[in-house]
């Protein structure tokens, strides 16, 4: 069974983006290491709590957007997480451009044994 968050505002052919949620959690202290304390409070709950799915209104996805675009351009991210919060910044943008929640919903796979 895989766990995986569908981000709305994606690059897709649906417009959203499939992310794991361990790697959301691992971004969590690249966004500590790299944002001032006052800043990233509400971004790492996100990414620590993201198995509880959220939504998100076009004018904190806005803030969202350039703390993520931030984290991704620091040179202390590595590069499998600034890919990561390049396009979570990416989709938080889109979604804030169209005056549209973000949203992110959890979806759970079984295989199915041959």
């Amino acid at each position: 069974m895989t766990s995986h968050l569908i981000v709305s505002h994606g690059a897709d052919f649906f417009g959203q983006d499939r992310h794991e949620l361990p790697a959301l959690a691992a971004l969590a202290p690249y966004v500590r290491g790299t944002l001032p304390v006052a800043e990233y409070g509400q971004l790492v709950h996100l990414l620590e709590h993201a198995a509880d799915g959220h939504t998100i209104k076009p004018a904190v996805a806005t803030v969202l957007a350039d703390q993520l675009l931030r984290v991704s351009r620091a040179r202390s991210t590595p590069t499998k997480a600034s890919r990561l919060a390049r396009l979570l910044a990416d989709s938080a943008g889109r979604a804030a451009a169209d005056g549209q929640s973000w949203t992110w919903t959890v979806t759970i796979e079984t295989e199915i044994a041959a």
